[in-house]
């Protein structure tokens, strides 16, 4: 019974909520659709943060997104040794990488008090579960070893299978609780995801990374025009 919750009737509520709270919060509060970037009260700190946070969350995503959508090209290349390792190895790599970046996320915005202020309970909320879910990830592929392999070949045919809506669970049901409790912290992350910062990602600008550069070309001083005491003329600078 505790198992049917788990692996049924909690992904169907997770997924449920995820639809319905990212379509209305689209529709209404399409301007809250943002990261709310916090870079303007504390710069140093966040560099260190979300680059190795982002950097290894996209790659764990798509690596599970892939895993997902074509487990027989995964198999196929886990079926030479030298190639199963090579990917463990750097998934577990960009592992600690978010590991690190979600790290010192947490320190910035418990320690910094200007951040404080603008710290909401969904911001630490969402935190917390990244870092759980990370680190039991991090277990399961030290414990469980060759994880990209039985991913595809147990937990792909399950998450399809739930997609179907004809869920079995057999194959999740065995498994150790460590994997378990990262399977559920997964759909956990889905429910909350409408309602925190992360849903950015949905409206990320991808495009930025082919599109043209944009030049910036100063008239004034910048030092000038940034420092807070400086006079204005009647006329406003032309920055071009």
């Amino acid at each position: 019974m505790l198992n049917n919750f788990l692996f049924v009737g909690l992904p169907y509520i997770a997924l449920s909520v995820f639809l319905v709270g990212t379509i209305f919060k689209y529709r209404s509060l399409k301007f809250q659709y943002s990261s709310l970037s916090s870079q303007f009260l504390e710069g140093n700190q966040l560099f260190w943060g979300i680059i190795p946070f982002h950097w290894g969350i996209i790659v764990l995503f798509l690596g599970h997104l892939t895993a997902f959508l074509v487990p027989s090209g995964i198999l196929l290349w886990n079926s030479h040794p030298v190639r199963l390792l090579i990917l463990e190895v750097t998934a577990f790599a960009f592992a600690i990488s978010v590991l690190v970046g979600i790290i010192a996320l947490i320190q910035r915005r418990m320690t910094n008090d200007r951040l404080k202020v603008v710290t909401n309970r969904m911001d630490l909320t969402i935190e917390w579960l990244l870092l759980a879910q990370i680190i039991l990830g991090c277990w399961t592929a030290l414990g469980y070893r060759w994880g990209s392999s039985w991913f595809a070949a147990d937990l792909s045919p399950y998450l399809w299978s739930i997609f179907k809506f004809g869920p079995k669970t057999e194959a999740v049901a065995a498994m150790p609780w460590v994997v378990k409790l990262h399977i559920i912290g997964a759909f956990l992350i889905l429910a909350v995801f409408p309602f925190t910062r992360l849903v950015h990602f949905l409206v990320a600008p991808f495009h930025y990374m082919w599109r043209p550069y944009q030049r910036v070309i100063w008239n004034w001083d910048r030092r000038t025009v940034r420092r807070p005491d400086s006079v204005w003329n009647q006329h406003p600078p032309r920055n071009n």
